[in-house]
Protein backbone atom coordinates (compact mmCIF):
# COMPACT_ATOMS: atom_id res chain seq x y z
CA UNK A 1 0.00 0.00 0.00
CA UNK A 2 1.44 3.71 -0.75
CA UNK A 3 2.28 5.37 2.87
CA UNK A 4 4.15 8.48 0.99
CA UNK A 5 3.43 10.13 -1.73
CA UNK A 6 6.42 12.63 -2.54
CA UNK A 7 5.70 15.17 -5.17
CA UNK A 8 9.30 16.63 -6.84
CA UNK A 9 10.23 20.18 -7.89
CA UNK A 10 11.81 23.26 -7.05
CA UNK A 11 10.77 25.52 -4.74
CA UNK A 12 10.42 29.48 -5.96
CA UNK A 13 8.32 32.11 -7.49
CA UNK A 14 10.95 31.54 -10.44
CA UNK A 15 9.97 27.66 -11.00
CA UNK A 16 6.22 27.77 -10.31
CA UNK A 17 5.53 26.94 -13.71
CA UNK A 18 8.26 25.13 -15.05
CA UNK A 19 7.98 21.85 -16.84
CA UNK A 20 10.04 20.43 -13.65
CA UNK A 21 7.39 21.14 -11.42
CA UNK A 22 4.62 19.43 -13.13
CA UNK A 23 4.00 18.01 -9.91
CA UNK A 24 3.83 20.64 -7.52
CA UNK A 25 1.17 22.33 -10.07
CA UNK A 26 -0.53 18.76 -10.13
CA UNK A 27 -0.59 18.80 -6.14
CA UNK A 28 -1.84 22.82 -6.27
CA UNK A 29 -5.13 21.48 -8.63
CA UNK A 30 -5.75 18.46 -6.09
CA UNK A 31 -9.68 19.30 -5.15
CA UNK A 32 -9.25 18.53 -1.70
CA UNK A 33 -5.76 20.08 -1.82
CA UNK A 34 -7.44 22.57 0.57
CA UNK A 35 -8.41 19.96 2.94
CA UNK A 36 -4.87 18.81 3.93
CA UNK A 37 -2.82 21.21 6.36
CA UNK A 38 0.97 21.41 5.53
CA UNK A 39 3.96 21.63 7.66
CA UNK A 40 7.00 22.66 7.87
CA UNK A 41 9.27 19.66 8.42
CA UNK A 42 11.68 17.09 7.23
CA UNK A 43 13.52 19.73 5.06
CA UNK A 44 9.95 20.13 3.02
CA UNK A 45 6.23 20.91 3.53
CA UNK A 46 4.36 17.72 4.53
CA UNK A 47 0.59 17.11 5.04
CA UNK A 48 -0.99 13.87 6.33
CA UNK A 49 -4.84 12.19 6.08
CA UNK A 50 -6.57 8.65 6.58
CA UNK A 51 -7.34 6.54 4.20
CA UNK A 52 -11.28 6.85 5.59
CA UNK A 53 -10.69 10.48 5.04
CA UNK A 54 -9.24 10.55 1.41
CA UNK A 55 -12.04 8.35 0.28
CA UNK A 56 -14.50 11.14 1.73
CA UNK A 57 -12.90 13.34 -0.12
CA UNK A 58 -12.76 11.64 -3.33
CA UNK A 59 -16.48 11.30 -2.87
CA UNK A 60 -17.40 14.41 -2.20
CA UNK A 61 -15.00 16.16 -5.30
CA UNK A 62 -16.96 13.11 -7.57
CA UNK A 63 -13.06 11.69 -8.37
CA UNK A 64 -14.32 8.45 -6.61
CA UNK A 65 -17.30 7.14 -4.88
CA UNK A 66 -19.65 3.57 -5.06
CA UNK A 67 -22.39 2.80 -7.40
CA UNK A 68 -24.91 4.17 -4.65
CA UNK A 69 -22.71 7.50 -4.16
CA UNK A 70 -21.57 6.66 -1.10
CA UNK A 71 -17.47 6.77 -0.07
CA UNK A 72 -15.44 3.79 -1.34
CA UNK A 73 -14.65 1.12 1.04
CA UNK A 74 -11.15 1.32 2.76
CA UNK A 75 -9.39 -2.11 1.81
CA UNK A 76 -8.27 -3.86 5.30
CA UNK A 77 -4.53 -3.52 4.87
CA UNK A 78 -4.56 0.47 4.36
CA UNK A 79 -2.04 1.98 6.68
CA UNK A 80 -3.23 4.11 9.63
CA UNK A 81 -2.16 7.30 8.05
CA UNK A 82 -1.10 8.64 4.13
CA UNK A 83 1.42 11.15 3.98
CA UNK A 84 1.98 14.08 1.03
CA UNK A 85 5.37 15.38 0.64
CA UNK A 86 6.68 18.09 -1.18
CA UNK A 87 10.59 18.21 -0.58
CA UNK A 88 12.09 21.73 -0.41
CA UNK A 89 15.72 20.77 -0.83
CA UNK A 90 15.82 21.67 -4.48
CA UNK A 91 15.37 18.55 -7.10
CA UNK A 92 18.68 17.06 -6.97
CA UNK A 93 18.71 16.64 -3.56
CA UNK A 94 14.90 15.63 -3.18
CA UNK A 95 15.67 12.29 -1.20
CA UNK A 96 17.32 14.21 1.70
CA UNK A 97 13.62 15.56 2.47
CA UNK A 98 12.23 11.94 1.65
CA UNK A 99 14.72 9.66 3.51
CA UNK A 100 13.68 12.15 6.77
CA UNK A 101 10.24 10.81 6.00
CA UNK A 102 10.36 7.44 5.72
CA UNK A 103 12.96 6.79 8.62
CA UNK A 104 10.38 8.72 10.54
CA UNK A 105 7.55 7.16 9.93
CA UNK A 106 9.49 3.44 9.59
CA UNK A 107 8.16 3.45 5.85
CA UNK A 108 9.06 0.93 3.31
CA UNK A 109 10.67 1.92 0.29
CA UNK A 110 8.17 -0.32 -1.67
CA UNK A 111 5.01 2.42 -0.36
CA UNK A 112 7.01 5.27 -1.44
CA UNK A 113 5.32 7.38 -4.76
CA UNK A 114 7.43 9.69 -6.66
CA UNK A 115 5.64 12.09 -8.92
CA UNK A 116 7.62 13.85 -11.63
CA UNK A 117 8.53 14.91 -14.77
CA UNK A 118 9.35 12.64 -17.57
CA UNK A 119 11.15 13.70 -20.62
CA UNK A 120 11.23 10.31 -22.53
CA UNK A 121 6.83 10.30 -22.31
CA UNK A 122 4.88 13.19 -24.62
CA UNK A 123 2.98 15.63 -23.20
CA UNK A 124 -0.77 14.63 -22.28
CA UNK A 125 0.37 10.75 -21.19
CA UNK A 126 1.01 9.76 -17.96
CA UNK A 127 2.40 6.74 -16.35
CA UNK A 128 2.19 5.20 -13.36
CA UNK A 129 5.33 2.83 -13.58
CA UNK A 130 6.67 0.50 -10.66
CA UNK A 131 10.65 0.17 -10.07
CA UNK A 132 13.45 0.73 -13.48
CA UNK A 133 15.33 3.11 -14.65
CA UNK A 134 16.01 7.13 -13.54
CA UNK A 135 15.82 8.07 -16.72
CA UNK A 136 18.35 10.55 -15.65
CA UNK A 137 15.98 12.35 -13.53
CA UNK A 138 18.23 14.34 -10.70
CA UNK A 139 15.26 13.84 -8.32
CA UNK A 140 15.11 9.52 -8.92
CA UNK A 141 18.36 9.48 -8.91
CA UNK A 142 18.30 11.39 -5.68
CA UNK A 143 15.66 9.57 -4.21
CA UNK A 144 17.36 5.60 -5.62
CA UNK A 145 20.41 6.91 -3.47
CA UNK A 146 18.68 7.61 -0.01
CA UNK A 147 16.35 4.07 -0.40
CA UNK A 148 19.24 2.41 -1.78
CA UNK A 149 17.54 1.16 -4.02
CA UNK A 150 15.27 1.35 -7.55
CA UNK A 151 12.15 -0.19 -5.96
CA UNK A 152 9.18 2.75 -5.28
CA UNK A 153 6.24 3.58 -7.27
CA UNK A 154 6.62 6.41 -10.19
CA UNK A 155 3.71 8.65 -11.14
CA UNK A 156 5.13 10.59 -14.39
CA UNK A 157 4.05 13.23 -16.34
CA UNK A 158 4.70 13.29 -19.84
CA UNK A 159 7.02 16.65 -20.65
CA UNK A 160 8.07 15.69 -23.99
CA UNK A 161 11.92 15.71 -25.22
CA UNK A 162 12.93 18.80 -27.13
CA UNK A 163 14.15 19.36 -30.47
CA UNK A 164 17.73 20.71 -30.59
CA UNK A 165 17.87 22.49 -26.91
CA UNK A 166 19.44 22.10 -23.59
CA UNK A 167 17.66 19.71 -21.62
CA UNK A 168 18.40 21.79 -18.16
CA UNK A 169 16.91 24.80 -20.19
CA UNK A 170 13.89 22.80 -21.63
CA UNK A 171 12.67 21.33 -18.07
CA UNK A 172 13.74 25.09 -16.42
CA UNK A 173 11.13 26.63 -18.63
CA UNK A 174 7.94 27.49 -18.44
CA UNK A 175 4.71 25.98 -19.85
CA UNK A 176 2.64 27.43 -21.87
CA UNK A 177 -0.36 29.29 -21.50
CA UNK A 178 -2.25 26.69 -23.89
CA UNK A 179 -0.26 23.80 -22.20
CA UNK A 180 -1.43 24.89 -18.72
CA UNK A 181 -4.49 24.70 -20.03
CA UNK A 182 -4.26 21.15 -21.40
CA UNK A 183 -2.80 20.14 -17.90
CA UNK A 184 -6.14 20.79 -16.37
CA UNK A 185 -7.46 18.16 -18.51
CA UNK A 186 -4.54 15.76 -17.76
CA UNK A 187 -4.98 16.38 -13.98
CA UNK A 188 -8.22 15.94 -13.49
CA UNK A 189 -8.00 11.95 -14.98
CA UNK A 190 -4.88 11.93 -12.80
CA UNK A 191 -6.54 12.43 -9.79
CA UNK A 192 -8.61 9.33 -9.75
CA UNK A 193 -5.22 7.54 -10.67
CA UNK A 194 -3.86 9.03 -7.40
CA UNK A 195 -7.02 7.93 -5.15
CA UNK A 196 -6.96 4.60 -6.68
CA UNK A 197 -3.34 3.44 -6.05
CA UNK A 198 -4.28 3.93 -2.19
CA UNK A 199 -7.47 2.71 -2.01
CA UNK A 200 -6.25 -0.21 -3.92
CA UNK A 201 -5.50 -3.57 -2.12
CA UNK A 202 -2.78 -3.37 -5.20
CA UNK A 203 -1.06 -0.79 -7.36
CA UNK A 204 -0.11 -3.17 -9.46
CA UNK A 205 -3.52 -3.75 -10.68
CA UNK A 206 -3.11 -0.49 -12.16
CA UNK A 207 -0.74 -0.72 -14.72
CA UNK A 208 -2.01 -2.53 -16.88
CA UNK A 209 -4.99 0.93 -17.79
CA UNK A 210 -2.16 3.43 -16.70
CA UNK A 211 1.42 1.61 -17.57
CA UNK A 212 1.30 4.51 -20.41
CA UNK A 213 -2.18 6.60 -21.01
CA UNK A 214 -2.70 9.20 -23.51
CA UNK A 215 -5.28 11.74 -21.60
CA UNK A 216 -5.16 14.69 -24.28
Amino acid sequence: MIELVAFLGNYGKEYEKTRHNVSWIFESFLPFENKLTWQNKFKGEIASCTPEQLSSWACESKIMSTKDGSPVKIPDSSPSHIYFLKPQTYMNASGESIIDVVNFYKLKPENVLVIHDELELPFGYISLKWSGGLGGHNGLRSTKAVLNTPDFWRLRFGIGRPDNKDIADYVLSSFSSEQMELLKDVFNQTDYLLVKTHLSKDPASLIGEFGKKKII
